[in-house]
């Protein structure tokens, strides 16, 4: 239950607030009172100093930076672009973080991810196993520069009383998100083949991997829930981990997205390209506990209405 008193009059600057995620959250953030700016691309690139500080000169006295602006997207993405995703997105946390602490920001709520965990972390994911070993190597990149993010938030606590919290979602999905097949996630990625099979006739799909990859998935709606209640209730140093708390096989589910979206050809798995982390499931007992959140949406609804989302979006 969002505390309405908690936001009203607070000015709340969110990153990313345009893409998948942030959407979400400026639309349940815009239920709660509280005055939200929301910069573009096109208006400030988050990399540059110079950028960062105009930023914060046309936008004074902001309360709570949630910081959600992000270069990633899906296995092949990050596999091309690993130098440029580290770069962007560390240089983004390092300045956003360190102008926020000069300009007296409240707090600042850094969105980082799952895959600044080992990579073979035992499941389920608990937090205190986020520095024994080495993250997925098509994910290093990424993940490692969204935990330097979590490091530079408790330097800054421990150092300067700076109040800076960091959750690491599990993989997002629904409505709003990528389903661009060059940059998309898993889900997206396979919903939109799946359809375009269908309605051409298509006798097979064909997915990365060999489906024994397990993965958890976390609406979108829900995580957008989970920030709000971090940003009102949680100040801790410790990150927290956001998810459903359901570990699935990949094959499984596809057969859930094959199902939905009514597909009835053959899956043809390449076994050439990467399954990514082998395993992927979170221990989600802190965030309930510290903050009360739990994910309310199970992944057959939560499909369901990505697909019918994004049906509704292309007219098929």
């Amino acid at each position: 239950m969002v505390n309405q008193e908690f936001w009203q009059s607070k000015r709340v600057l969110v990153t990313g607030g345009h893409g998948f995620l942030g959407s979400h959250l400026v639309d349940r953030l815009s239920q709660t009172g509280c005055e939200i700016i929301t910069p573009k691309h096109s208006e400030y690139d988050l990399t540059k100093e110079d950028e960062v500080k105009r930023l914060f000169t046309d936008n004074s006295s902001i309360d709570i930076m949630i910081h959600m602006a992000v270069d990633g997207g899906g296995i092949g993405y990050l596999k091309e672009r690993p130098g440029s995703s580290f770069y962007n997105n560390a240089m983004m946390a390092l300045l956003l973080q360190e102008q926020s602490r000069l300009n007296n920001v409240l707090k600042f709520v850094g969105v980082g991810s799952v895959c600044a965990y080992p990579k073979f972390t035992p499941v389920p994911f608990r937090e205190k196993d986020l520095w024994n070993g080495y993250p997925e190597e098509t994910n290093a990149p990424y993940g490692l520069a969204k935990k330097m993010m979590m490091v530079q938030s408790q330097g800054y606590k421990d150092q300067y009383g700076f109040n800076a919290i960091h959750l690491m979602p599990v993989n997002l999905y629904g409505p709003r998100d990528d389903f661009d097949l060059k940059s998309s996630h898993v889900i997206p990625a396979l919903i939109r083949k799946m359809l375009a099979a269908k309605k051409d006739g298509l006798p097979y799909v064909e997915v990365w991997g060999t489906g024994k990859a397990s993965r958890e998935f976390l609406y979108v709606e829900d995580c957008a829930d989970a920030i709000i209640l971090a940003a009102e209730k949680y100040n801790g140093r410790e990150p927290v981990n956001l998810g459903s708390g359901l570990e699935m096989s990949m094959k499984d589910i596809i057969t859930k997205i094959k199902t939905l979206t009514g597909f009835n050809g053959e899956i043809r798995w390449d076994t050439n390209k990467p399954d990514g982390q082998p395993r992927r499931g979170l221990d989600v007992s802190k965030a309930e506990k510290d903050f009360g959140f739990r994910a309310t949406t199970g992944l057959d609804e939560g499909l369901k209405k990505t697909i019918d989302w994004y049906l509704s979006a292309n007219d098929n």
